[in-house]
């Protein structure tokens, strides 16, 4: 079980899901982005579940989409045809992000679409999509704004530069920031609070919340730019000239 790139387990009615490639500092591979949805669903189905929480082995919550296997063209891109896609299906529960180190780029997008997120002291944040030439398709260009106001987020964008803990508390990015020692105990008891109250109750406020900041125009959007950038800028010779570069990335990560 220990090999699986996604754990999960469950106790005191919360469902604890972990990015498990911490030689690769939790970096996502097909077979993570493959698993991850179907994890979640599955707790999201449990009925004896009422919170989630994600996190990652340490030292990373997730440095984002495996550069390597990207490289290699192992992994597609979430916008090829300029539809929604979202990292996980809609859920019915609140998922909790305990940020335990760097969230970057899509790893970034991942941590976005939690309901809360408490951050380690350890935690970072980068946007470096502007860096590899490759478009958001997670919803980036619709919830860092919502978190943190749209003059931060283009910011963060287009620098790629990295966000440290308590500035992201300051912005407004995450709920808490917490010593690293303390992250999944803080998480666990905020999820106790949660699992307190009318759990019918919970979910139709957590839906509301989604329907009212749903930005669905804003979302298609983003997928549509996505496709486009795709179409222009990845002739073969700009493809080559990409994946080359991906590939020293993706080298650097593993190292």
């Amino acid at each position: 079980m220990s090999e699986s790139p996604v754990l999960i387990e469950v106790q005191n009615r919360i469902a604890t899901i972990t990015l498990n490639r911490p030689e690769v500092r939790n970096a996502l591979s097909r077979e993570l982005l493959e698993l991850l949805p179907q994890v979640l669903q599955a707790a999201d189905n449990d009925p004896e579940v009422d919170v989630l929480v994600m996190t990652g082995t340490d030292p990373a919550f997730t440095a984002g989409l495996d550069l390597k296997q990207v490289g290699e063209g192992q992994i597609i891109d979430s916008f090829t045809a300029g539809q929604v896609k979202k990292p996980w299906p809609d859920l019915t529960k609140p998922l909790i992000g305990a940020v335990n180190g760097v969230a970057v780029t899509g790893g970034f997008e991942l941590a976005l679409n939690c309901d809360l997120l408490i951050a380690s002291e350890k935690a970072y944040f980068a946007d470096t999509h502007a860096r590899v030439g490759v478009q958001p398709g997670w919803g980036l260009t619709v919830l860092l704004p919502q978190a943190i106001g749209v003059r931060r987020a283009r910011e963060l964008s287009m620098s790629g530069r990295f966000l440290d803990a308590q500035t992201a508390y300051d912005w407004g990015l995450v709920n808490r920031v917490v010593a690293h020692e303390d992250l999944l105990p803080t998480t666990y008891e905020l999820a106790a609070s949660i699992i307190d109250n009318d759990q019918l109750g919970v979910r139709r406020v957590l839906k509301t919340y989604a329907e009212n900041n749903a930005e669905l125009e804003q979302w298609q959007n983003e997928a549509t730019a996505g496709a486009d950038w795709k179409r222009e800028q990845f002739s073969p010779e700009k493809v080559a000239e990409r994946r080359a570069a991906i590939q020293a990335r993706g080298r650097a990560q593993t190292s």
